[in-house]
């Protein structure tokens, strides 16, 4: 049965796309900490990045690079956090997060967006993505 990240990836439910590749898909956070919190996974069902492949996780590193530096491009900040957990979805995935301090990297606290600001937000990503 296909994960909920893998539903996503193929379109089968919608979302905030910011990234894209034949291996890779980004989307923004619908839950997020920061504004253009984004998740990075790999269209490839694996549960665990240290189960992936080495050339596959290092591909996954460089394509998660980029959409961080797209991030970074779109809302200026210090740096974009990256963060490897979560539990709660068997898919393999990383949290981009561009913070100022920190302080700004807290899964307890979350900023509550419109649709609209979410599409503003993923669209602004996307185009300095696609460079």
């Amino acid at each position: 049965m296909a994960t909920i990240f893998s539903k996503i990836a193929a379109g089968e439910i919608p979302s905030y796309k910011c990234a894209e590749s034949d291996k890779f898909y980004a989307f923004l956070d619908i839950n997020p900490v920061v504004k253009a919190h984004t998740l990075v996974i790999p269209r490839k069902e694996v549960d665990y990045i240290f189960d992936m492949d080495d050339d596959e996780l290092a591909e996954f590193e460089v394509f998660a690079k980029k959409v961080a530096q797209a991030i970074r491009a779109a809302f200026p900040c210090k740096k974009v956090a990256q963060v490897v957990l979560g539990l709660e979805v068997n898919h393999a995935h990383i949290h981009l997060l561009p913070i100022n301090t920190e302080g700004d990297v807290d899964f307890h606290k979350h900023v509550k967006l419109s649709d609209e600001e979410m599409k503003e937000t993923a669209e602004k990503i996307w185009k300095e993505f696609k460079g």
